[in-house]
């Protein structure tokens, strides 16, 4: 330690001893006056580059006098922002569009027997799960009418109001629907389970002929579900030896919290089905 420090010491005196040489050679001699020359040149850049911020300044001062430049900024940043906020409007009418387009290509399979309704209220019941549509007897809306989402079966109306209806779906407690199983056809009921997007098989014996990742889709029977319409994907089969049937669990097709629209549908291959036209001739 003692000699790091002596070599230190040691520097110093040395580089005070050159200094004053130089100082010495430089005031009683003319040795040095090349470098004096020279010197100045090679420091151009340097002073260059550590004046620029000063005559950045001076230049901004000039072209753009006293709070100009800050308020041009501060226009800019809020064009920026509104710019921004059309932006995420725009992003939003193309989703919008695009989940109409889905929703209203599912049409087609009913035929022109469909009426498109907005949800305006969703039950906070914890498992009694229904929402509220804003069509009601007005538009010809009949108890037990199917409901459809862009990507399968919501549920159907079970209560009436002039211009809302109350949607039970699917995955409520109380609700039952004949479905099939797309692969083979295997026909069963599904009932809610009273989770937002779980369903359950519990009618099917041990020897069914069922399958993880089977699709369900409505079988018609009963007359009330048109054929075809996906419901939920089998995502779990339990075989429990001690009990008769298999307790089976399917994710919904629909994406129940994630809709915003409803489809509802007019079965016309159901017995003593009421016509759209003659239940407005009803109500007018």
């Amino acid at each position: 330690m003692s000699n790091d420090r002596s070599t230190v010491i040691y520097r110093f005196m040395m580089l005070v001893v050159l200094s004053v040489a130089l100082m010495i050679i430089d005031h009683r001699s003319e040795l040095l006056r090349t470098v004096k020359i020279v010197t100045p040149v090679i420091n151009i850049p340097f002073e260059s580059v550590v004046g620029l911020p000063g005559r950045a300044r001076l230049f901004m001062e000039r072209y753009y006098p006293d709070n100009t430049l800050h308020d041009r900024f501060a226009e800019l940043k809020k064009k920026q922002v509104v710019l921004e906020i059309k932006l995420q409007q725009y992003d939003a009418l193309i989703k919008e569009n695009r989940r109409l387009s889905t929703l209203l290509s599912a049409s087609k399979k009913a035929g022109d027997e469909v009426l498109l309704t907005e949800i305006i209220d969703v039950g906070l019941e914890p498992f009694s799960h229904k929402i509220v549509v804003n069509r009601g007897i007005e538009s010809g809306v009949y108890l037990g009418q199917p409901a459809i989402a862009p990507l399968g079966v919501l549920g159907q109306v079970s209560e009436l109001g002039y211009r809302r209806s109350v949607i039970t779906l699917i995955t409520d407690s109380s609700h039952g629907l004949p479905v099939q199983v797309e692969r083979n056809g295997l026909r069963t009921i599904v009932k809610g389970s009273g989770s937002s997007d779980k369903i359950e098989l519990p009618f099917l014996d041990r020897q069914a002929d069922i399958q993880q990742g089977d699709v369900l889709i409505t079988s018609g029977m009963g007359g009330r579900f048109p054929v075809g319409y996906k419901v939920a994907e089998v995502t779990e089969i339990v075989k429990d030896a001690n009990e008769a049937f298999l307790n089976i669990t399917a994710n919904t097709s629909a994406q129940i919290n994630f809709s915003k629209e409803v489809l509802l549908v007019w079965n016309d291959d159901r017995p003593g089905f009421p016509s759209r036209s003659s239940m407005r001739g009803r109500t007018q």
